[in-house]
């Protein structure tokens, strides 16, 4: 401890960063929650109505579609990524660093995640430049080929929409689970992979019984992560589609906004958002009581 400092002291230094905390989250959380009672278009002073917003919320199909659509979310963001930055981390970590070197590994760790740095509305215009159905890249490449019957309009068509964001969602998200389960095996002793090739374990055999294994607790950072970045998408859907068509693509988050901004329901938008934020609290809530169960099963193992 420093000379003439009590102990006491030390929480001087916290009041700055509890000020912001107090001022950019707690305040406007609370305002949020408040405004959820009433009816609010931005102008006029907030109208108290009880429980009426929660009351629409409960019957609206608009925000039942937008949360089925964010389980496509959920597996666009977090089940394909995570499956495949697992083993695309496998592979690099296990066989292309060992064979290649390091050097080259490392070069594909960025490579899958660039993505991640490109800011996610720019990402989204490039795509839609590509999924464009008169000129677009995609169609212009499958009329090349002689498969002018598989041109769609990618991002006009309801059936194909959903699809080719999920798609899009997958190229951006690959990186992260990539870049955290490679870091992950960095702690993973190599003896155990070279004992378990000595033995004759092939590469598929290495995977599930060490790599597997070896990382869980990182998987549930990364499964946590993107979940909660699933629920609360919204940058790539509002550049490609707005919702659209119809309600095809729509999410909690734009339908949020959407009614802040567009319809100016501001009391309603609350209600969505705050009814996101309840979920998003939920799932977070359970990951970690589930990821310190598992822990203490092993433990007792």
């Amino acid at each position: 401890m420093i000379p003439g400092l009590s102990r006491r002291s030390y929480w001087i230094y916290l009041i700055p960063g509890l000020l912001l905390l107090t001022l950019i989250i707690i305040v406007p959380l609370l305002w949020n929650i408040y405004l959820t009672f009433t009816s609010y278009r931005g102008i006029a002073p907030p109208e108290w109505i009880g429980l009426e917003n929660w009351a629409e919320l409960a019957g609206d199909a608009r925000f039942w579609t937008s949360f089925r659509n964010s389980i496509a979310m959920v597996l666009a963001m977090v089940v394909v990524p995570t499956a495949l930055g697992l083993v695309l981390a496998a592979i690099l970590f296990d066989l292309v660093g060992r064979k290649f070197g390091g050097r080259l590994a490392s070069f594909l760790r960025a490579t899958y995640y660039l993505p991640q740095i490109l800011p996610v509305v720019i990402a989204a215009i490039v795509i839609g430049w590509i999924l464009r159905p008169q000129n677009g890249a995609l169609n212009q490449i499958l009329g090349a080929m002689g498969l002018e019957s598989l041109q769609r309009n990618w991002l006009g068509d309801p059936a194909t929409a959903l699809p080719s964001i999920m798609v899009v969602l997958v190229w951006v998200q690959i990186g992260y689970p990539v870049v955290i389960f490679m870091a992950a095996l960095q702690r993973v002793d190599p003896e155990l992979y070279e004992a378990a090739e000595l033995d004759g374990a092939n590469w598929f055999q290495r995977f599930r019984a060490i790599t597997v294994s070896a990382i869980r607790p990182e998987t549930f950072v990364v499964v946590l992560t993107c979940t909660i970045a699933a629920l609360k998408v919204f940058g790539p859907v509002y550049a490609l589609t707005g919702g659209g068509p119809g309600d095809s693509t729509i999410v909690p988050a734009y339908y949020a906004y959407s009614e802040f901004f567009q319809s100016q329901q501001v009391g309603y938008g609350a209600t969505i958002a705050t009814a996101l934020t309840a979920v998003i609290v939920v799932v977070a809530v359970v990951f970690v009581i589930a990821q310190s169960r598992l822990e203490r099963r092993e433990e007792q193992i």
